[in-house]
């Protein structure tokens, strides 16, 4: 495979431009801004999302989704979760059945409560069956653009499709393992984002490493209820979409949702913290579909209970950190 579309010029979709270029003879660039189209084109550098990185001269950047697809064998996702409905709907008519789409955005979609998979399913699905793979996992834009060793997981049902994404991807400094469990990848992926507002909320109020491993450790208890829930499996949560990805966005200092946890510790509200941001925090409404998800399939998700009432409901984060303390005993 030879050709490649990114769908999305964020800083996640400037760093695949970068990591990939040397495994593709040719890739389209399509970003949502003109102007920043514009100038990455002429400067070869995504000056507001990632700056201070080179985007490579096989990446064609563009601005309209026709000519990003034409000719493109593999089709990469990688728009915030609130747009992606959209965006598949306007490039739905120029798919056709022998692209492989690949999912790199985490997020649930708000109302729906549709994973990405699902919505692109449901989209695509008008027209002809889609071959979709989800790709997650422990990364920082800016450390995959610098080149530092990542690994990561291509889940789909269709094991043809994940390891044709997986030969195609991987590369010195890009590992990609098969998965066939989408639902867990992507459950995984997506809500590890809420409970990383809730690590920048531990460590905005000063406490230590006994409450973030707690967090942790019970986070992940309740990610892999839900997935559960939905069809995923245990083992997955367990991996690189899981925990990896977990441990990741509530410790790393690049995590934009431990971000957000760390403002609301500061005492900010959260149209304030959303205002100042350039870039999307998925968490934020993920934090919504995710306790209507598990409400949903009766499933108890208290740290997520308490990240919503913090986020929507105005309550303080010592009073969140205490409500979720003094709930009823119970065992691991």
């Amino acid at each position: 495979m030879n050709r490649l579309a990114i769908i999305g010029g964020g800083s996640w979709g400037t760093a695949l431009s970068i990591v990939l270029a040397p495994r593709f003879s040719f890739i389209r660039l399509w970003v949502y801004e003109q102007d920043l189209a514009e100038r990455m084109r002429v400067r070869r550098e995504n000056d507001v999302y990632l700056p201070g990185f080179t985007v490579p001269s096989n990446a064609d950047v563009v601005a309209e989704l026709e000519p990003a697809l034409d000719g493109a064998e593999i089709v990469l996702g990688v728009m915030p979760s609130h747009r992606a409905r959209g965006v598949y709907e306007r490039m739905a008519p120029l798919l056709d059945e022998s692209m492989l789409l690949v999912s790199a955005t985490k997020g649930l979609e708000t109302g729906s409560l549709l994973r990405m998979s699902q919505v692109i399913h449901g989209v695509v699905g008008k027209r002809f069956t889609p071959r979709i793979c989800v790709l997650s996992g422990p990364t920082f834009a800016r450390e995959v653009a610098s080149g530092e060793p990542t690994a990561l997981v291509v889940a789909s049902t269709d094991s043809e499709a994940a390891a044709a994404v997986q030969s195609a991807f991987s590369g010195a400094t890009f590992r990609l393992y098969t998965n066939s469990d989408p639902a867990g990848v992507e459950i995984g992926g997506a809500v590890k984002n809420v409970v990383a507002i809730g690590a920048g909320v531990c460590h905005g109020l000063g406490l230590g490493s006994n409450a973030l491993a707690a967090l942790i450790t019970r986070g992940l208890a309740e990610i892999t209820r839900l997935a559960l829930a939905v069809g995923g499996q245990a083992k997955t949560l367990a991996g690189l979409s899981g925990l990896g990805d977990l441990l990741l966005t509530c410790t790393g200092g690049l995590s934009r949702n431990r971000t957000v946890g760390l403002e609301l510790a500061a005492g900010r509200k959260l149209g304030e913290i959303v205002g100042s941001m350039q870039m999307v925090a998925e968490g934020i409404e993920t934090t919504k579909a995710t306790v209507d998800l598990a409400r949903r399939h009766k499933v108890e998700m208290p740290i997520a209970d308490q990240m919503h009432a913090m986020l929507y409901e105005a309550r303080p984060p010592k009073e969140a950190i205490r409500r979720l303390m003094e709930r009823s005993l119970k065992g691991e």
